[in-house]
């Protein structure tokens, strides 16, 4: 169940993003704690005393912290504790006084505050129900990197430098009292902190990011003429764009900015339309504040300016390399496959008589929505393919399963039930009748299983997360290479 080319996994981009997000998190921690640690030391050193029951020990220890906290009041000495005495009764005796007086103090805390803000700022239910906070905060990231460029750059963190180590053996001279060092061949050690190196590890992709920013201003400011714009029931609103130059391929989605709304947000939206067609349109569900702003300007004399990203590419690129493929759709997820369906009924018709047949030869569409009305718009999509394909002969090339788990009351369900036999579904008005119910995915994946043996079987879903998991269990652990078939699953996923 691994993916078949390794572009795909470019395609798991936010997964690495969110990877390296936790990676981080947890690396910071560490480093605060580390360094919380440091400075409390540094802190209390000046006033640490001996006393009277220390042991001998004890009583050197004392001596030698003592000492080294000195070290760099005199002339031509280097530091080591970056706390100095000079300011010692003052703020910077305490712990935190002395934090926001290091440099790497206070940078450290602006650091840590803009992580911790673009860390809860994206749970997801912030993501989804206020997507600009999302979006803003998450923009910390360049106070973040900022600081942290020149968190080091006052070199607190010390240590003896190596021409000091062979002239002061720090293991030798720590057991000697400090006062006699200058009699026993210790001279005054000197530290020196270590260069800042963060620049170089994140300079790189920063200028990626400032290529891609020129590059998607760019793209802004290339035009897109607005040819029709439908509004579907379920508060979805279709928008039908042309671009010049613009190619896009099975499934792949775009980023949408409408400068009348804001001129920094740029929203994802999967492509609707099939390659084959001389358009690209998009299917928005009116969900949030710029989404409601969508659909209020829109529908105006004048059209609004939108600016296109993209496209960029998605697993669903990779349904025509495969001999059977199984599309599963729950809710708005359905975006993607009305490209898919179209693009394969073009394809089927300009191969009516091809040299070299499409690989493509099965397509199982699945679609779990949980109410009636969101069948409106995608239905209509579905009874057109069901007269092309009539057409061509190749009704059997698409086989289509609706699933309506919920959002019917008794009225319709008495409704649905005199209309049993009718040759059209009450619902959709398709030849294919609606299901009531989940899909029972051990009953559909055996079925398939028996069907095309020795067979690789692409498996394509879009949807939420949770539903997304319980398929590929089925896809990939349960029924590839069942019971000698020797079929193989391969799970290709896109959440939202």
């Amino acid at each position: 169940c691994c993916p078949r080319r390794i572009r795909r996994i470019l395609d798991k981009n936010i997964k690495f993003h969110r990877m390296c997000a936790y990676m981080i998190v947890l690396m910071t921690l560490i480093h605060y704690f580390a360094h919380s640690f440091n400075v409390d030391f540094f802190t209390s050193a000046y006033t640490s005393k001996i006393l009277v029951t220390d042991s001998n020990s004890v009583i050197q220890r004392k001596r030698l912290v003592a000492r080294l906290i000195q070290i760099g009041n005199a002339p031509n000495e280097t530091y080591l504790n970056p706390i100095r005495s000079n300011v010692v009764g003052t703020f910077y005796h305490f712990s935190v006084g002395a934090v926001f007086l290091l440099t790497g103090g206070w940078t450290g805390v602006i650091i840590t505050l803009s992580l911790f803000f673009m860390v809860t700022s994206s749970v997801e239910f912030i993501r989804r129900s206020y997507f600009e906070v999302f979006w803003f905060t998450h923009h910390l990231f360049i106070v973040f990197y900022g600081f942290l460029v020149v968190h080091g750059i006052s070199m607190q963190v010390r240590g003896q430098t190596a021409a000091s180590l062979l002239v002061h053996d720090p293991k030798r001279c720590s057991l000697i009292n400090p006062a006699l060092w200058p009699q026993n061949n210790c001279p005054t050690p000197v530290f020196a902190g270590s260069a800042p190196m963060t620049w170089k590890w994140v300079i790189a992709p920063m200028v990626l990011y400032v290529i891609e920013r020129i590059i998607r201003l760019v793209r802004f400011n290339q035009q897109v003429e607005i040819l029709k714009v439908i509004k579907h029931p379920s508060r979805v609103i279709e928008i039908q764009m042309r671009k010049k130059g613009f190619n896009a391929e099975v499934g792949q989605y775009v980023f949408i900015m409408c400068p009348q709304l804001s001129q920094l947000e740029w929203h994802p939206f999967t492509l609707t339309s099939a390659p084959e067609e001389d358009y690209c349109s998009v299917h928005v569900r009116i969900v949030g504040d710029w989404t409601t702003g969508l659909s209020k300007v829109l529908p105006s004399w004048k059209m609004p300016k939108l600016a296109i990203d993209g496209p960029f590419g998605t697993a669903s690129e990779d349904v025509f390399n495969y001999p059977v493929a199984i599309c599963v759709g729950s809710g708005i997820g359905v975006t993607p496959f009305a490209s898919l369906l179209k693009s394969v009924w073009y394809v089927m018709y300009k191969n009516l008589n091809p040299e070299h047949e499409m690989v493509l030869k099965k397509v199982y569409f699945f679609w779990i929505c949980p109410e009636t009305h969101a069948f409106e718009w995608f239905g209509d999509l579905l009874a057109y393919l069901e007269r092309q394909l009539a057409e061509i002969g190749r009704q059997d090339l698409i086989e289509y399963h609706i699933y309506l788990t919920r959002g019917w009351d008794h009225k319709q369900a008495k409704t649905i039930y005199a209309h049993e036999e009718d040759s059209r579904d009450v619902i959709t008005g398709l030849e294919q009748k609606t299901n009531y119910g989940r899909p029972n995915w051990d009953e559909i994946f055996s079925k398939t299983a028996q069907s095309h043996p020795n067979t690789h079987v692409g498996v394509f879903f879009c949807g939420v997360a949770a539903l997304s998991a319980k398929v590929g269990v089925w896809c990939c652990t349960k029924f590839s290479n069942s019971n000698n078939r020797k079929i193989s699953f391969h799970y290709n996923k896109e959440n939202f």
